[in-house]
């Protein structure tokens, strides 16, 4: 893959053909989605517009790059928090959820080296996964926190077979049932990835 790192000047410009092609101005080659992801995971800044109307749609290129990736079956984005995210289009909180969306994932990202430094110093032992269950548990009353505290102020008015809108300490179990049932995964792994060793 050929790559260029920002030299302070700028984001890299990519250009999106009619074809679909995308086309690296920096490299001056072509480059695909996986190219573009892996170019997010190394940090490099770039944006993306149709070459021919000009159009910045780099917003569009990464959505596209995040379904892919679930398309793979990686399935990083949990099926509540997708219907917690569409519920937020056109209601009246729409326009605070980008940016705090963006705030609580800024700081998970500058968690994630202390918690990869803990994993490593610990695993194997007992005691490491009693520290990567306290972090889950932690993150996940975090989540929820999170929801609840916008909850309120969104249409969460969907009903049910017998017309009646559900209430929402139902909605609060499912989602901690999710959670749990999650939380129940990651030891299941952790213990097979620990018989292997």
């Amino acid at each position: 893959m050929a790559k260029a790192k920002n030299d302070g000047s700028g984001p890299i410009t990519i250009k999106k053909y009619a074809n679909r092609r995308l086309y690296n101005t920096a490299t001056s080659s072509y480059v695909t989605l996986d190219t573009l992801a892996q170019m997010v995971k190394e940090g490099i800044e770039f944006q993306v517009f149709d070459a021919k109307s000009g159009e910045d749609i780099t917003k569009s290129v990464l959505t596209q790059i995040i379904f892919e990736e679930e398309a793979k079956g990686q399935n990083l984005l949990p099926i509540q928090f997708l219907r917690q995210v569409i519920r937020f289009y056109g209601d009246s909180m729409q326009a605070f959820v980008p940016s705090y969306l963006e705030m609580s994932m800024d700081s998970f990202a500058e968690k994630q080296e202390e918690m990869r430094g803990r994993l490593q110093d610990t695993f194997g032992t007992n005691q490491a996964y009693k520290r990567f269950e306290d972090q889950i548990t932690k993150n996940i009353a975090m989540f929820q926190e999170t929801m609840r505290m916008f909850t309120p102020f969104s249409n969460l008015g969907t009903s049910d077979e017998t017309g009646a809108a559900p209430s929402r300490g139902n909605a609060d179990t499912a989602e901690i049932d999710e959670l749990k049932a999650q939380l129940k995964e990651i030891r299941e792994q952790l213990g097979k990835m620990s018989e292997s060793d």
